[in-house]
C-alpha cells in the first residue's frame, strides 16, 4: 500500500519488450536505504516490484494487463516519473491508502490558474467516473488529491505550487495522459451491494437501492 505521498522524481533509463510484456530500468532521484529484493515502488502511481536494486538504480517487469490499464509503455527513455516507496504501519498516513493498482488512463482536458492554484480538468471513462466523489480522493500518476468537482465523465482537482513542483504534474499540458486510481472503498461497497441490486439493474445505480428501508432490513438500525 502507498499514501499517495510521493517521496520525489525517478528517471526511465531504458525499456524492452520481455515475454509479451516489459521491462524497465529505473533511477530514483532519492537514497533507496535499506532496499529489499522485490519491494514494491509505486511509479506514477503502478505497484512495480523492484529488482536488481543497485543504489539509486533498479528495474522492474510490467506485465501487458499493466500496460493495457496505464500509460507506462508510452513513456520516453529519459522522462521524468513520481516515485514513492511502500507504506510502513508505522508511517504517517499524509494522503489516502493507494493501492497502486491503476484503474484508468484520463486525459488533461484544460488547466488554468485561479490565484495561487492550479485548477486541472480530467476526462476519463464514465465507467470509472461513478467513483469520483466531490472532495473525495482520488491518485494521479500516484499523486494523492482532493476532487472539487465532477460530473460523468470528467472531474477537477485543485493544486498547490508545492505538488506541482515536487511532481510531474507540472509539466502536464492538455492532452496529456496520466494514470488514475480511485478511491478503494467505492469500489468495495459496490461489490458488497452487488447481490442485492436486481437482476439486469445497472450497476452504476446501485446507490439509488439503498433507502431507509434496505437499512432497517440488513440490520443498520431499528
Amino acid at each position: 500500500m502507498f499514501t499517495g505521498i510521493i517521496e520525489g522524481y525517478g528517471r526511465l533509463l531504458g525499456k524492452r519488450a520481455i515475454g509479451g510484456g516489459m521491462a524497465f530500468d529505473f533511477e530514483a532521484g532519492f537514497e533507496l536505504n535499506d532496499p529489499e529484493e522485490g519491494e514494491s515502488i509505486a511509479v506514477n502511481g503502478v505497484c512495480l516490484t523492484a529488482y536488481g536494486i543497485s543504489e539509486r538504480r533498479f528495474s522492474a517487469d510490467v506485465s501487458p494487463e499493466t500496460l493495457s490499464r496505464t500509460h507506462l509503455g508510452r513513456l520516453g527513455v529519459g522522462g521524468l516519473v513520481n516515485m514513492e516507496r511502500a507504506l510502513r504501519l508505522s508511517d504517517r498516513l499524509g494522503g489516502h491508502l493507494v493501492s497502486g493498482h491503476v484503474d484508468c488512463v484520463a486525459t488533461v482536458k484544460g488547466h488554468k490558474t485561479v490565484g495561487n492554484y492550479t485548477l486541472f480538468t480530467f476526462s476519463l471513462p464514465k465507467g470509472q467516473s461513478r467513483y469520483i466523489v466531490e472532495k473525495g480522493s482520488v491518485a494521479i500518476d500516484g499523486v494523492s488529491l482532493t476532487v472539487n468537482s465532477c460530473s460523468p465523465g470528467e472531474f477537477s482537482v485543485s493544486i498547490i505550487p508545492h505538488t506541482l513542483k515536487m511532481t510531474t504534474l507540472g509539466v502536464l499540458q492538455v492532452g496529456s495522459l496520466v494514470n488514475i486510481e480511485v478511491d478503494l472503498i467505492g469500489k468495495y461497497v459496490e461489490k458488497l451491494l452487488g447481490p442485492h441490486v436486481p437482476s439486469g439493474a445497472d450497476q452504476g445505480s446501485v446507490g439509488s437501492k439503498i433507502d431507509t428501508a434496505f437499512l432497517a432490513e440488513h440490520g443498520f438500525f431499528k
